[in-house]
C-alpha cells in the first residue's frame, strides 16, 4: 500500500484553503486541482510498504511524538515548483514555528533512516500542494496579488499520521492509518491506531 507521513488539517482549515484554490481555479485554464479533502502537510513520502512494516513506522512516529512537543504554523506565501508554460506544483508555503517542524522532520527522518528506509537528500521546503500541472490564464505575479493569506488561520500542529494514499472510483483518497499526539515531555501520549494496524 502507497503511504507517507504527514500532519493533517481541520476541516475549517481546508475550506479556507480551498476558498484560496477557487481563486487560483478561475484564474487557470487547466490543472489538477487537490480535493479538499487532501489538503495537508507532508513530513515523509514512504511509497510502497507492506502491512507487516506498519508497527515499525508506527514506533518511529511514536518515539518523535514523545520527543516534540505542540507547535504552531502560519501559510505566508505562495510559490511553485516548476516553471515554463505549465505550472508542476501550486503550493501555499509555512512560516511559524519552523525549529519544532524541523526537528520533527529529522527525528522522523533519522529514525526511519536507522531502519534502512532511505533518506531524503533534498532539504525539507515544507508546503502545502493546492494545484498541480497548472496552465494559467494570467501570469504569478497578478496571483500573487489576488491571494490573501490572511484568510488562513493559525495552524495548531497536535499530531502526525501515518497515512494511506489509494485510488477509489477515479479519486485520490487519503486514510490515516495511526495517529500520534505530539506530546513533547515523553509521557502519556494519545495513540489512535485505525485499520486494524
Amino acid at each position: 500500500m502507497r503511504t507517507f507521513i504527514g500532519i493533517d488539517f481541520d476541516i475549517e482549515l481546508k475550506k479556507k484553503i480551498r476558498d484560496l484554490q477557487s481563486i487560483v481555479r478561475e484564474n487557470s485554464q487547466k490543472g489538477r486541482f487537490k480535493y479538499i479533502g487532501n489538503f495537508h502537510l507532508t513530513l515523509k513520502f514512504l511509497g510502497d510498504i507492506t502491512i507487516e512494516e506498519v508497527p515499525i513506522i508506527n514506533q518511529v512516529l511514536e518515539n518523535s511524538a514523545h520527543k516534540i512537543g505542540r507547535f504552531q504554523l502560519k501559510v505566508n506565501k505562495i510559490g511553485f515548483f516548476g516553471g515554463g508554460s505549465t505550472i508542476r506544483t501550486l503550493w501555499l508555503g509555512l512560516g511559524g514555528d519552523l525549529e519544532p517542524l524541523n526537528s520533527l522532520y529529522e527525528e522522523i527522518e533519522d529514525g526511519l533512516g536507522n531502519l534502512g528506509y532511505k533518506r531524503e537528500k533534498r532539504p525539507y521546503t515544507p508546503h502545502i500542494t493546492i494545484a498541480q500541472d497548472l496552465l494559467m490564464k494570467i501570469d504569478f505575479k497578478q496571483l500573487e496579488k489576488l491571494i490573501d493569506l490572511s484568510t488562513i488561520p493559525i495552524i495548531d500542529v497536535n499530531e502526525i499520521c501515518l497515512i494511506k494514499s489509494e485510488q477509489i472510483k477515479g479519486k485520490r483518497v487519503y486514510t490515516p492509518l495511526s495517529t500520534y499526539r505530539l506530546m513533547g515531555n515523553g509521557k502519556n501520549n494519545e495513540t489512535k491506531v485505525k485499520g486494524g494496524f
